[in-house]
């Protein structure tokens, strides 16, 4: 069953090793640099037990539990469309700007659940995988890209640094290496690893062609996070954004970490672990939650820059309606986008369906293209009044200030 709220901070308290600031975190839902992005991924979860939004957020698994619409395996547009509403209302609740929402690894668990013999011989394992994500809503995360040591080499000639085999058991192998980045790490149960790299992993990196699952309160694995945006916000009034949403990322180094053989994907088979994320189309269900989000996140920033221009009083200007049309057409352009990928989508294996690898892969070109204009269009329209901020709300508290703030600081 999905987890309420409270749930989810108590499963956090799993002895896992988070590192910050050159100290080991006791309690990462109470820590400063965690405990308000924690109640705000919190509070998703008890959405899907709120009787007037369970409708448009969850469904029921095969095995009774009540899930979040983002791990349905897809068999029509319509099961694609109301997937997507689901990531839109939770992405409506963090404006866009939590792209690592629990509901993101639903476009794994729904490749895995599409099709589990693809990684044969641990089909099984895909399936129980499949269930344990989707009948719990697990918040799981992936981490495949290798520390950024030495670029030029490959896989196998940095055999201190990359995540590989050092031994197999009868039950299970044990890994050592780093991987990079994991974004919003320290807040979930578990990661998918894998291998992502510009080069494919060849016959020498064997030991390196591994997909498997790891919880994050494993023994020997250890989060090294960076600075934290929450605890450098002075307040949720004075940064509404970085107190509430940062995800942090974190370096997961495996210090000899044991992996059962019942978590394991893919084990010595380069071939597979260089295919894995096309094959069994994961890339385009994740890029759906990715699609969604952004599309929210430019509603989010054209409501924005329109408020900044009334306030301001240049919304008439004709240059500042042209940035603002401009953004407001982007805005609808990607809406379009990913209704699109939901109504004419990609056939899947065994039946199903995943969102059109066209309209994907279009919003996933023009967004790092187009988000740099909309940040340019929020500073030239805000201009001075960027700069023209008290210096924290600590100055609306005092009587002598107020009243020239009201006067002269109305933006």
């Amino acid at each position: 069953m999905a987890l309420t709220g409270a749930q989810y901070l108590d499963s956090l308290r799993d002895g896992r090793e988070v590192w910050i600031d050159g100290e080991r975190v006791a309690d990462v839902p109470s820590h400063p640099a965690f405990a308000t992005a924690a109640r705000t991924i919190a509070h998703l979860y008890d959405t899907l037990h709120d009787p007037a939004r369970q409708k448009a957020l969850t469904w029921t698994t095969a095995n009774g539990h009540v899930s979040h619409k983002a791990f349905q395996v897809a068999r029509t547009r319509r099961h694609l469309l109301d997937r997507m509403e689901a990531m839109r209302q939770w992405s409506q609740m963090h404006f866009g700007f939590l792209g690592r929402s629990p509901d993101y690894k639903g476009g794994l668990a729904v490749s895995l659940g599409a099709a589990p013999e693809f990684f044969a011989p641990f089909e099984d394992n895909c399936r129980r995988w499949y269930d344990r994500m989707a009948d719990d809503v697990l918040f799981l995360n992936h981490i495949g890209v290798n520390p950024m040591v030495d670029r030029s080499k490959k896989a196998h000639e940095l055999p201190d640094i990359n995540v590989r085999v050092v031994q197999e058991r009868d039950d299970g192998f044990v890994v050592r290496g780093a991987k990079m980045v994991g974004t919003a790490a320290v807040f979930t149960h578990g990661s998918l690893v894998f291998s992502s790299s510009p080069v494919a992993l060849g016959d020498a990196e064997k030991d390196h062609a591994l997909v498997f699952m790891i919880r994050t309160g494993a023994p020997g694995l250890k989060l090294i996070c960076r600075r934290s945006y929450e605890a450098a916000a002075h307040s949720p009034f004075d940064h509404p954004l970085s107190s509430r949403f940062d995800e942090n990322d974190a370096t997961v180094i495996f210090d000899d970490v044991f992996v059962p053989w019942e978590d394991c994907l893919v084990f010595r088979d380069p071939k597979k672990a260089n295919e894995f994320f096309v094959l069994a189309q994961v890339v385009q269900n994740l890029m759906l939650h990715g699609a969604v989000r952004f599309a929210t996140k430019m509603e989010f920033m054209a409501g924005l820059l329109t408020r900044i221009a009334q306030q301001n009083g240049t919304i008439n200007y004709r240059g500042v309606r042209v940035r603002l049309g401009e953004i407001v057409g982007a805005t609808w352009t990607f809406q379009a986008l990913v209704r699109d990928a939901c109504q004419q989508p990609d056939p899947g294996p065994n039946g199903t369906v995943a969102p059109s690898h066209r309209s994907i892969f279009a919003a996933r070109s023009l967004a790092p293209a187009l988000y740099p204009k909309v940040r340019e269009a929020i500073e030239l329209v805000g201009a001075g009044g960027l700069m023209q901020l008290p210096s924290s709300s600590q100055d609306l508290l005092s009587a002598e200030l107020r009243p020239l703030i009201d006067l002269y600081f109305p933006g």
